[in-house]
């Protein structure tokens, strides 16, 4: 398959059609792949603080999570990890980031829309050729598309899609040395509230989960669920 691959940051995705790739390893999608994993039913995603506590007041039971300091009305912070210590079975959970949610939101014109991180990338490649597309758009969300963690990232899934045997050694050794990982590891360090010591390791747990991530709109929301190819 002659296949067609851009490279886009968040400022540049507005106008995106067909299919589209959003990328954000530290943490969001890594954070939403595990909630997936340990029972969450959907995942609204907001670009907003604002609006995600206006959503999760409309949605009897849902849970918000953000990323940065622990804030009222949040129950959850965008640490894959931490999110082990919560009964998320059959919940719907509330994410706004900095990144990846934005980038989300921004894409969501997209025709068919994922989102994705390192543990969900085959997943997700494999998800993508379903749709036979002629292009893929990757959205790079870290530093509006500077960020290496997710460039990588976005590259070894376009890697997949034109050699399923695509070694990902490279790619998560450029993640590790991400300005992004830099400043996770000085958050751990800093024990800072909403990091667990283990979130660098999680997010570069490549292929983890068998899934990918596919974002619709619903009654005027834009909706994260798992998707396996039987879900089309």
């Amino acid at each position: 398959m002659d296949l067609r691959c851009e490279f886009l940051g968040i400022s540049d995705c507005e106008g995106v059609a067909g299919t589209a790739v959003v990328i954000d390893v530290m943490r969001a999608f890594t954070t939403a792949a595990w909630a997936f994993h340990l029972g969450a039913g959907r995942i609204v995603l907001c670009a907003g603080v604002d609006e995600a506590l206006r959503v999760k007041a409309r949605l009897p039971g849902a849970l918000a999570l953000k990323d940065a300091r622990p804030q009222d009305g949040f129950e959850l912070t965008n640490s894959p990890l931490e999110l082990r210590s919560h009964d998320l079975t059959g919940r719907t959970i509330v994410q706004r980031t900095t990144a990846g949610t934005v980038g989300a939101v921004a894409a969501r014109g997209a025709e068919r829309l994922f989102c994705a991180s390192f543990v969900c990338a085959r997943a997700t490649a494999e998800a993508v050729l379903a749709g036979r597309p002629r292009e893929v758009a990757f959205v790079v969300t870290g530093e509006d598309g500077a960020g290496d963690e997710d460039r990588a990232c976005a590259e070894y899934i376009a890697a997949l899609l034109a050699d399923p045997a695509a070694d990902p050694g490279p790619y998560l050794e450029r993640a590790a040395a991400s300005r992004a990982a830099e400043t996770l590891r000085r958050r751990v360090a800093e024990k800072t509230p909403g990091v667990h010591a283990l979130d660098i390791e999680a997010c570069l747990e490549v292929d983890r989960f068998g899934f990918a991530m596919r974002a619709r709109e619903e009654d005027g929301l834009l909706v994260l669920r798992p998707y396996n190819g039987l879900n089309a």
